[in-house]
């Protein structure tokens, strides 16, 4: 196993407070190592140097947080959903009391600015502050019945102990999305951390703990994916699994629970289309476009990366928006508008994607390259990066890269952009700008996408909203709002049969 090398931790978290030395697992309320010992390094996007080291767990580790789920979900699922929100209430404000040193650790480990991950985390207590509402609102339904004398009714009860396997490039937003819905059912959890952001879910577990959260109800495990992830998934004894990641992982996923039956619910990769149409403000539609390919360093399943242009406006809006990328500033601090993208496996993947496109005739407006300047050389700093002439179903226009790449298409009308927008195997997120209120209607009716945004950017949901995909983007599963509420509930049927002559 991979125990780390002789490097020094960094240990002091920039604007105050202090890290571990080693991420590890929470389980049953208690912090330690993995089983083995096994441990990994997470190092900084920034700069490169060793943040930390990670439990490196496996199939013992995730087996012990199981149980550990097991023993303590009966409880916690006897106590009444409003209390059981009650206390996710009292999550949610600890996590608003300590949330600049969450922004702090969020900003450290991805590399994101502080004024960013702050916006984040704000988001995180607000998607928290919401599920614990929902405790007061676990409908069932009442109706009638057929049969003379018997009463009709629905109940929400939980799964049981929910496998959850979330994302590093919005870390404690993806810790809440999911960990909030899944507790106020009445499951108890086992978080599969990222091991690009494992302090996160490190901090979030101390964090749920000591507002008094019942130990055994969250459990975190580090690790790697196809080691820890892999054995939360196959778990016989865990009735549901969410996953947020890449289409290949969600399939796998998926073939393992279908194996044995279990729930799950995937909310997958994009290639998202933003359609700038002849009669769009331009200004307005450079600025969203912008930020819907590169906030985040690109790393949103919901980035603008196919941007679509009606040929009357093409050039004009090109250059605007090649004009405005070569103005990005790059770097981590609350003046720059991206980081570095997530790892150094990542960036040489974008890298190479590029270098195949243009090879294969795309070209490149501006970027194409790593940042090697004194002020990034060390880190994993891609070039916002614009690409033209890519056809429809090249690879780079087909995959998605997760990073600050986007491509510019040419097309002559409404009806050919959207072909071109459904022209993809995702349907996650899509957009359109234009003045002309029945053209913009007439994409929302037709696009093929669980998002649909008008004048506007490719963005996710807001807490009491659902967000997911179609195709490839996903299973039909909806995270967050109170649509999530199906994917850790069962609803169990209830018939009362009264004898009107006992009373």
């Amino acid at each position: 196993m991979q125990s780390g090398s002789a490097e020094q931790v960094t240990h002091a978290v920039p604007g105050g407070g202090a890290l571990p030395e080693l991420a590890g697992n929470w389980i049953a309320g208690r912090e330690g190592p993995a089983a083995n010992g096994g441990t990994l390094d997470k190092r900084s996007p920034v700069d490169g140097r060793l943040l930390c080291r990670v439990a490196r767990s496996g199939a013992e580790d995730v087996a012990a947080a199981v149980a550990a789920a097991r023993a303590a979900q009966p409880a916690w699922a006897a106590m009444p959903g409003v209390r059981r929100g009650m206390v996710l209430h009292e999550v949610a404000e600890a996590l608003r009391r300590r949330r600049e040193a969450m922004a702090r650790v969020v900003a450290l480990e991805t590399g994101k600015s502080f004024r960013e991950a702050l916006a984040e985390t704000d988001g995180a207590v607000a998607q928290g502050l919401f599920m614990a509402g929902e405790g007061q609102r676990l409908y069932g339904r009442t109706t009638t019945s057929a049969v003379e004398g018997r009463q009709a009714l629905t109940v929400r009860q939980p799964v049981g102990v929910a496998g959850l396997i979330v994302a590093a490039n919005t870390p404690i937003a993806n810790v809440a999305w999911k960990v909030f819905p899944a507790l106020v059912c009445g499951n108890a959890a086992v978080l599969k951390a990222p091991e690009d952001a494992p302090l996160t879910a490190w901090l979030f577990a101390r964090i749920a703990h000591e507002a008094g959260l019942p130990p055994g109800v969250l459990n975190v495990v580090q690790g790697y994916g196809p080691e820890a992830g892999r054995a939360l998934a196959a778990h016989p004894e865990v009735g549901v699994v969410s996953f947020t990641g890449s289409t290949a992982v969600g399939r796998e996923i998926a073939e393992t629970c279908a194996r044995r039956l279990a729930k799950v619910s995937l909310e997958l990769g994009g290639k998202n289309p933003f359609v700038v149409c002849d009669d769009a403000d331009l200004e307005a539609a450079v600025r969203w476009a912008t930020l819907s390919a590169f906030s985040n360093a690109g790393q949103r399943c919901a980035a603008g990366s196919r941007i679509i242009v009606f040929d009357a406006v093409y050039e004009r809006f090109r250059d605007m928006l090649v004009a405005r990328t070569r103005a990005l500033r790059v770097g981590p601090g609350d003046d720059d508008d991206l980081g570095p993208v997530i790892n150094e496996r990542q960036l040489g993947r974008m890298l190479a994607a590029v270098e195949r496109a243009a090879r294969a005739g795309a070209r490149v407006l501006t970027g194409g390259g790593r940042l090697t300047d004194p002020a990034h050389r060390d880190g994993c700093y891609m070039a916002p990066t614009l690409l033209e002439g890519a056809g429809p179903d090249d690879e780079i226009s087909t995959t998605e890269l997760f990073g600050p790449i986007a491509c510019l298409y040419r097309v002559r009308d409404f009806e050919e952009a959207l072909a071109l927008a459904n022209r993809s195997p995702y349907g996650l997120t899509a957009a359109i700008h234009t003045r002309n209120v029945h053209r913009a209607m007439e994409f929302v009716r037709r696009v093929e996408a669980g998002v649909a945004v008008v004048n506007g950017g490719t963005y996710g949901s807001e807490p009491h909203m659902p967000f997911g995909g179609l195709k490839q983007s996903g299973n039909g599963t909806r995270e967050p709002g109170p649509e999530a509420l199906d994917v850790y509930s069962e609803l169990k049927d209830v018939y009362i049969h009264v004898d009107g002559a006992a009373t």
